[in-house]
């Protein structure tokens, strides 16, 4: 009888219900609100269920025509302003969060005559959580610098508007797309962007080895480097070459993130490989930093992390992306595979990714598979190497030895891909 009763409920009616429902939800926070001592606040569990159900039945009396909602929206409104100018005579600097949740109230009435229930729905939702959480956005407001409202900002620039306009067209025979170009970059850049995100966030928290974990996720280059100065300021040389080691080990799985993404064939031919250096290397370099050795006294200073998100950076990326696609290209053709894991060998000493995302763009089409997965692996190697070079250069005598060694260690087994079939 129950499927029954359901039948001959009217369309309009549950859509009435739902209004009340989320309009009272809305009015009942803002009702809550009024506790607090201010000689006047616009609405609460009555009007704003009124608001819903005025944007409801202007909305359903005008069929597909939008004209009365508008009017109606712009009524509202207009008694709205009136709301918050007599509020600021009472408060010089009053809010209209209200006004505004008046305003959406009104939206949600139509939208759900318009059968739009999702949204109205979500909108409620969201309306009630932004109101609940004023003081939680404005402290975090408060802790947020500025400079990382504009990083995000940059981010945003570089995924929501300069890739959908990038042109996604094949040119020329070794397979330059702009669009793919620029994917590479906003993937970069989002690796990167959120291991400095958790840098940041976990500072407060973290040590030398979360430093060593994050910093290897977006440069472990500057991680080891970072790591190799600290470790001049405390005699501690087990923690910091063995943190340069697990670095090293994250840069592995770096880079089957992004071979994951950009290239299907030399994930499945690296993955298994590139996994068990990460495990031996991260593993092998939390072993090395819990053996004994004597602690200096004098703590090590935090170290704030870069920020690694900039629009220069980005375009030098892309700029580095396309030169290591033409150079791979004319390696392959005219030096063929010698050449090409020499230019590898050498493409170690700086930034890896551009040279080996230039792999993954071509491979298959131009180079083939087996050839490429061999020159990434030892690109990885040689970057290896380098970093312990570094290390040695820049850190104390035992934290630079043991870095090197460490480092060289991990470059020589890294060599092993090549001998797959």
């Amino acid at each position: 009888m129950g499927n029954t009763l359901i039948q001959y409920i009217p369309r309009q009616g549950a859509q009435i219900v739902l209004v009340l429902l989320l309009s009272f939800l809305v009015g009942l926070q803002r009702e809550e609100q009024k506790a607090a001592n201010e000689p006047y606040r616009f609405g609460g569990v009555r009007s704003f269920p009124l608001l819903g159900l005025l944007g409801y039945a202007l909305c359903l009396v005008s069929g597909t025509s939008l004209v009365l909602p508008a009017v109606g929206l712009a009524v509202v409104g207009a008694f709205l302003w009136q709301s918050y100018r007599h509020k600021l005579e009472g408060v010089v600097l009053a809010g209209m969060t209200t006004e505004l949740s008046g305003l959406l109230i009104y939206v949600i009435g139509a939208l759900v005559s318009r059968e739009i229930y999702w949204v109205a729905t979500t909108l409620t939702v969201l309306a009630v959580a932004l109101l609940e959480l004023k003081s939680a956005l404005e402290n975090l407001a408060k802790r947020v610098p500025g400079t990382e409202i504009l990083t995000v900002a940059k981010f945003l620039l570089l995924t929501a508007v300069i890739l959908p306009i990038v042109p996604n067209k094949t040119f020329g025979s070794m397979g330059f797309n702009p669009f793919k170009t620029w994917l590479v970059v906003v993937a970069v850049s989002a690796i990167s962007y959120g291991s400095y995100l958790l840098q940041v966030w976990t500072k407060s928290r973290g040590g030398v080895l979360l430093s060593a974990l994050l910093g290897g996720a977006y440069s472990s280059t500057l991680a080891t480097v970072v790591l190799a100065r600290r470790g001049r300021e405390q005699e501690r040389p087990h923690l910091y070459s063995g943190s340069m080691l697990v670095a090293a080990g994250v840069m592995y799985l770096r880079l089957l993130a992004l071979l994951a993404i950009f290239n299907h064939a030399l994930f499945h031919r690296l993955g298994l490989p590139f996994l068990l250096l990460a495990a031996a290397a991260i593993l092998s370099g939390l072993i090395w930093t819990r053996l004994p050795q004597r602690t200096d006294t004098k703590a090590a200073p935090p170290q704030q992390p870069k920020n690694p998100l900039e629009l220069s950076a980005a375009f030098l990326f892309a700029g580095l992306f396309v030169a290591m696609l033409f150079i791979t290209h004319f390696a392959l053709i005219y030096l063929g595979k010698s050449g090409l894991f020499a230019l590898a060998g050498v493409m170690g000493v700086t930034d890896v990714d551009p040279f080996i995302l230039s792999l993954a763009a071509t491979s298959a089409s131009v180079t083939p598979v087996v050839i490429a997965g061999g020159a990434i692996a030892i690109a990885a190697a040689s970057n290896n190497l380098i970093k312990g070079i570094y290390a040695f250069t820049i850190g104390d005598r035992s934290t630079g030895t043991q870095g090197l060694a460490l480092l060289a260690a991990l470059a020589l087994i890294g060599l092993l891909p090549l001998f797959l079939r």
